[in-house]
């Protein structure tokens, strides 16, 4: 049936929306004769048992589910959906925050629906009195303080101010985690930072580690199962390289332990120039790489010690980050390629190509090459393996890949690929891959950020330096003689590389940005130390009150009565889905946006609202913490320290 015949008698809706009680609301549905009909309750028992059970006479049931305030909203939006046009029950609800005066959400389905039923017969003659229809059946609850209908069907809503008192309240004493979104994905692997062993983390490592991070962070606190992967390369071409050169120089090499190496920044340097000058060398170099990958103990023990300086030099940059992943490189997935490409090659995927065995992929001009001419595996071979491992062995349902945006096209083959085979469906759904691509880091002269000298900047330098240069301007504020030498690290620390990551992270991730300590480092605008700051403010009214905010958590309440309360209590409320935003979208400056947007907010409340000695002092207080505690989980979800005291 279409969706413009036999709909609710809109007269009875508006009576029931006057009394404002579920009792009427109900009445009105139980006169309907699409309720009456069996058809129609089976279906709704099935697809909507929420709605069925605020029938039954469960009206909180709604508003104590978990969930942001929007997943809130359009259950109710749907409900309405449901009897008005309860022939269609493919309609979902359309919820947004509301950029306009008239409201703080509204419901945009009326458009969508009016395109549908548009010259039907029935009730509507407008997209407005659709929604219309869409408000007078909303059920009643204790969210929504009134609701009203602007240009074409947008339904208005305007949250209870007792509502939002209380869901705050309520956060306050059952801690933030109360808040986080409800995701429908439980175990996602994020594959991350990635460096290749035997080099250095330099600032092109800077994205991947620390926006992976910050994504892995925001899952975890959505309750998802998050396997952090470090897929280092640790199994290719240079390590032939590297092992030739160390039995070649120091012949008793397992004797003089990791002094035969020294430092292995330099070690690398030194036999890459003699792998591009000496032929002789370098046939044996990619002899010594079957060596190794053909199990010779002798090579495998200088691999392994190679190996473990790397990572030991990998874990002084992550520990100055805060960042924790478990290493599971090219060398683990090694073993499961053979058996991945005879599953590949049974399946009729793989065919002969120049002596190299390949994948051809619909709409690419070049194969994807899975076996080399020589016989070696790549990087296609082994991220084949890793996925199907991460899908059958982990049971991943959400596998995320962080590279800068030049591999898009690799990941976009070997997915392509991996849909050929049936490990991931093709029309969406799960298990799914997503890669996530990210601009470059530039210097002032706008080409890619290097030393003076022209080499890639060492990604522990840089972080050395930004702790350096905000130490000198903690100093400088004259915190050195108030704070003890641990507190001034810790702050210098926090800031320093709060700083970097802030600057990274606020930006689109697709987009290029520019270096510059002068900017992150700005104690005004948009910046980490900005933001810290305003933190260690937030937390100096309170002390300053000299009130027990424990004991005021369990004795006071919240009231929103001053419009900048009100504004600001909306928009911590808005946080959850800010986060499912920033999730969803893959896009960490969303919540970057958020937080810069929450201070300036409480600035204006401050501002307008004196808090300290004032009749409202309690509640007001409440505000403040509250504020502090969506700004830590903010700074927590960005992999930043915050501050306590300016």
């Amino acid at each position: 049936m279409s969706l413009g015949t036999n709909s609710l008698s809109f007269k009875h809706s508006s009576h029931a929306l006057q009394f404002g009680r579920l009792s009427h609301w109900k009445s009105l549905v139980q006169q309907t004769d699409y309720f009456r009909a069996s058809s129609v309750r089976l279906l709704c028992r099935k697809r909507n048992s929420r709605f069925f059970a605020m029938l039954n006479g469960d009206d909180n049931q709604v508003e104590n589910e978990t969930g942001t305030v929007r997943q809130l909203l359009a259950k109710l939006c749907k409900a309405s959906l449901r009897a008005t046009f309860p022939d269609d029950l493919e309609l979902e609800p359309l919820v947004a925050i509301c950029t306009g005066k008239f409201g703080d959400y509204q419901f945009n389905n009326a458009m969508g629906i009016w395109s549908k039923i548009k010259g039907q017969p029935g009730p509507f003659n407008k997209p407005f009195s659709v929604g219309e229809a869409i408000r007078k059946t909303l059920p009643p609850s204790d969210m929504i303080e009134s609701t009203s209908v602007a240009g074409p069907g947008f339904v208005n809503v305007v949250l209870s101010k007792p509502w939002i008192a209380k869901r705050i309240h309520a956060m306050l004493l059952n801690g933030i985690g109360t808040w986080a979104p409800v995701l429908s994905v439980r175990r996602a692997v994020v594959d991350f930072s990635s460096p290749n062993i035997a080099k250095e983390m330099h600032v092109g490592h800077l994205r991947s580690t620390i926006i992976g991070d910050s994504l892995a962070r925001m899952l975890e606190f959505s309750n998802v199962e998050v396997l952090r992967r470090n897929h280092v390369g640790d199994w290719g071409t240079q390590f032939g390289m590297l092992i030739e050169y160390l039995f070649e120089e120091f012949p008793n090499w397992d004797d003089a332990g990791e002094q035969a190496i020294g430092d292995l920044q330099l070690f690398y340097k030194a036999s890459k120039k003699k792998f591009d000058e000496d032929n002789t060398f370098k046939e044996r170099a990619q002899q010594a790489v079957v060596q190794l990958q053909g199990g010779s103990p002798n090579y495998r023990r200088a691999w392994q010690q190679i190996c473990e300086i790397s990572r030991r030099e990998f874990d002084q940059v992550y520990q100055r980050l805060g960042v924790h992943l478990e290493e599971m490189g090219e060398s683990f997935y090694s073993p499961y390629i053979p058996g991945v490409l005879h599953e590949l090659d049974n399946k009729g995927l793989i065919q002969e190509s120049d002596g190299a065995r390949v994948i051809f992929l619909d709409g690419y001009n070049i194969p994807l090459i899975v076996v080399k001419s020589d016989g070696g595996f790549n990087y296609a071979s082994t991220d084949l393996a890793a996925l199907w491992y991460r899908i059958n062995e982990e049971k991943a349902e959400w596998i995320i890949y962080l590279t800068d945006v030049g591999q898009s096209q690799h990941f976009e083959m070997f997915f392509s690929a991996a849909k050929r085979a049936g490990w991931l469906p093709q029309d969406g759904g799960y298990p799914k891959t997503t890669h996530i691509g990210f601009g470059l880091v530039l210097g002032s002269d706008g080409k890619r950020f290097r030393t003076r000298s022209s080499e890639v900047v060492r990604l522990a330098d840089l972080l050395d330096e930004a702790k350096a240069q905000s130490k000198k301007q903690l100093i400088e504020r004259g915190r050195e003689d108030e704070w003890t030498p641990e507190e001034l690290e810790e702050a210098a620390e926090a800031v320093g590389y709060g700083a970097v990551k802030y600057a990274d992270l606020k930006n689109n991730r697709l987009t290029n940005y520019t270096f510059s300590f002068n900017q992150m480092l700005d104690v005004r605008g948009n910046t980490a130390v900005y933001l810290l700051y305003a933190h260690a403010r937030i937390c100096s009214i309170i002390r300053k009150s000299g009130k027990d905010v424990e004991e005021l958590k369990m004795t006071g309440s919240i009231q929103l009565d001053h419009v900048n309360e009100c504004i600001l209590g909306i928009h911590l409320i808005q946080f959850p889905e800010i986060v499912e935003d920033a999730i969803t979208n893959l896009l960490p400056n969303t919540l970057c946006e958020y937080l810069y947007n929450l201070s300036e907010i409480f600035t204006k409340f401050y501002s307008t609202c004196r808090v300290v000695g004032s009749e409202e002092e309690t509640s007001r207080l409440l505000l403040c913490e509250a504020t502090a505690v969506v700004m830590r989980q903010c700074f927590y979800l960005l992999g930043i320290k915050p501050l306590y005291k300016l």
